[in-house]
């Protein structure tokens, strides 16, 4: 399947996903995100990708917000709307998929473009990233999940601070936030990248699978993190991943995971 905003390339067991709006410095719009909706749910069922990599196109933005002019003009039911079908369909999605996704951030990533680097499992920024909610000085809030993702992330008060401000910070002040784990040169972003993910694909995917779920279910609300991973912990003895890892780590060799 081909996409207008969306270029995708695998390698070996690893897909990059690049968002190809340079000229809009990869802004989001309506057509992209349910082109990533497609894209995410195209390889959640690929079974030979272990692994995504999402980045934007360029050297200057990973994205640098949504398209203002599709919604300059809506009314409240509008809005509400706008926000709810847009983290249904994409940021809560990527959030709970079981493939692992990094979000290499190679720029900018401003309002919607890093509330969708925050719904990645996890992000590795080049040096000259810079990253940012500016959504209060256009009279509104993050509305796909910022207000959320991004307190669990960096703590309450520096979330307040950065919404508040509407201000940008460097990678390197994200790193000691704690917002991306790794920051690296932009012709090594994509090579970090891939030197991470060799170590993760080297485990069960199964396992990681219900790590990502666990994981969640910490952060919600309405869901027992620690009964979430009591089931997905028990879960994992019913597998063909989980023999083969026990059985390798008793007979000192490398595991060959069946569902690897």
């Amino acid at each position: 399947m081909s996409y207008e905003t969306i270029l995708i390339d695998k390698v070996a067991s690893t897909a990059i996903v690049t968002i190809n709006r340079p000229n809009k410095l990869n802004a989001l719009n309506k057509e992209t995100i349910g082109e990533l909706q497609d894209v995410f749910n195209e390889l959640q069922k690929d079974k030979k990708i272990k692994a995504i990599i999402l980045t934007g196109s360029g050297e200057k933005a990973f994205v640098a917000g949504a398209d203002i002019s599709e919604f300059s003009d809506f009314n409240v039911k509008e809005g509400k709307k706008l926000a709810a079908k847009g983290q249904k369909k994409l940021f809560d999605f990527i959030e709970n998929l079981s493939t692992p996704v990094i979000a290499a951030v190679n720029g900018f990533a401003l309002g919607g473009g890093l509330e969708l680097a925050m719904a990645c499992h996890f992000r590795v920024a080049s040096d000259n990233a810079k990253m940012g909610l500016p959504e209060v000085s256009l009279g509104v809030i993050p509305g796909y999940g910022g207000t959320q993702r991004l307190p669990q992330l960096v703590g309450k008060g520096r979330a307040m601070e950065m919404i508040m401000t509407a201000g940008m910070i460097t990678a390197e002040q994200a790193h000691s936030y704690g917002l991306v784990n790794h920051v690296t040169s932009p012709e090594e972003l994509l090579p970090l990248c891939h030197k991470i993910i060799s170590k993760i694909t080297n485990n069960s995917s199964v396992a990681i699978s219900y790590a990502i779920k666990a994981v969640n279910a910490g952060f919600k609300n309405t869901v027992n993190g620690y009964e979430q991973e009591i089931e997905a912990f028990g879960a994992c003895f019913g597998t063909d991943d989980f023999t083969e890892g026990t059985t390798a780590f008793l007979e000192k060799r490398k595991a060959d995971f069946p569902g690897s």
